[in-house]
């Protein structure tokens, strides 16, 4: 075998290995995770040859990394300041029924995550929304549901919601203005399918009372830091919808809210999450690999093959793939083949769209998913696999059918 065929076999055989192990979420029987299977991906494309190390090096996209790092850091003064339990403990109190309290959550969960990461709001939201259900008598379970559910449904409003809209924005070029216009509608009818279905699924176990009592809203808040880093956010805000490069106004706006007295920045630091960080840069490395090996040109055939660059084959096809080696990875590997239709603009726009409604499919969907589960279980509420089907199942089928529908009809 010639050394150029070698190179290519070693690619491939890397590239499938490494999805696999994120498809499976580790390497059995070694205790390693998709960060790890990122890493050792990426280290066998370079250390074989299969991609040349400048190639290495160049294939991370540093606007996406720097993107993410300033919405974490943003976003961890937030959690620190209060914001984010203070906003929801507010919005629960003005709840006046079961199902008004169910309404509730949605709208904090979807529009929270519309502009902040999907994950950080359901790590900060769970504890508040378990607090709230057992001081009122309520069940826990469908209130979980709903949050996890809208934090992914409302993730898909903008670029800056969740990590696999980011990809989107840093390779299709498309606006954050522009992106909003197009998904926006998509998260708004999406948060009312989910208050639809966890009602639908629910109603017989949500009582029909008015509620006697309200949250308990004794919380810590740090408001001159909560203050400070909103007026950060309202800038940054501005920014985006003016069109600057969402990269540097995210990184602007982790500097401003950096310089402060008041909380010490290791406090700061612990609340990013740097294995995403190393994921994203494993898989740019894995998904340049396979690009490098020359194998793309039967993946663009099969893709033709396939019909592909048709919106609802996209959808179809973006679904099924996010689920069995989760978003992130799904968004890299399209990232060469919708290079390659005619209407890219809105085949970008129906993958984001369809790689976050996906996550709502299982519990192991979308880690928003899994921290909400782990935190009810932490607090003795066991939310099982079937029983988060039982919403997860009709509500993705229903809002991928409703943002084709959009995305479709809708100018690019």
């Amino acid at each position: 075998m010639a050394g150029g065929e070698w190179s290519r076999a070693i690619a491939v055989a890397a590239f499938v290995a490494s999805y696999v192990g994120l498809g499976l979420g580790r390497v059995p029987p070694f205790r390693v995770d998709r960060t790890g299977v990122a890493i050792i991906g990426a280290a066998a494309m370079v250390a074989s040859g299969a991609l040349p190390w400048p190639d290495a090096v160049a294939s991370v996209d540093a606007p996406t990394l720097v993107l993410l790092f300033g919405m974490m850091i943003v976003t961890a003064y937030l959690r620190l300041s209060g914001f984010f339990h203070l906003v929801t403990t507010w919005t629960l109190r003005r709840a006046r029924t079961p199902r008004g309290l169910l309404a509730a959550v949605v709208v904090a969960s979807g529009v929270l995550s519309a502009f902040f990461v999907n994950d950080v709001v359901c790590l900060v939201l769970a504890p508040v929304v378990l607090g709230a259900t057992r001081q009122l008598g309520l069940p826990p379970v469908p209130y979980l549901i709903a949050l996890a559910t809208a934090a992914n449904v409302g993730s898909v409003a903008t670029l800056t919601g969740n990590p696999q809209n980011m990809l989107v924005g840093s390779f299709s070029g498309i606006s954050y203005r522009s992106f909003l216009a197009r998904e926006a509608p998509v998260a708004a009818l999406g948060l009312a399918c989910v208050f639809l279905v966890v009602w639908l699924v629910y109603r017989r176990q949500l009582p029909h009372s008015p509620l006697e009592i309200v949250p308990d809203t004794r919380m810590a808040i740090h408001y001159p830091l909560m203050l400070k880093t909103i007026a950060a956010v309202a800038a940054m805000l501005v920014a985006f919808l003016a069109g600057a490069p969402i990269a540097v106004v995210a990184i602007a706006g982790a500097g401003c809210t950096l310089l402060t007295r008041r909380v010490k920045p290791e406090k700061v630091y612990r609340e990013v999450n740097w294995g995403l960080l190393v994921l994203f840069a494993g898989l740019f490395v894995i998904t340049e690999g396979l690009e490098h090996s020359g194998i793309m040109g039967v993946l663009l055939h099969w893709a033709a093959a396939a019909n592909l660059h048709r919106p609802a084959v996209l959808t179809a096809v973006t679904a099924v793939l996010s689920n069995l080696v989760s978003n992130v990875p799904a968004v890299l590997l399209f990232k060469p083949l919708i290079a390659s239709f005619a209407d890219s603009r809105r085949a970008w726009l129906v993958l984001a769209m369809a790689s976050t409604l996906a996550g709502n499919l299982t519990i192991l969907g979308s880690v928003a998913n899994l921290i909400v589960v782990e935190t009810a279980r932490l607090a003795h509420v066991e939310i099982g696999f079937v029983e988060y089907c039982k919403v997860g199942v009709p509500l993705t089928l229903v809002t991928l059918l409703l943002g084709w529908l959009l995305l479709a009809s809708l100018p690019a």
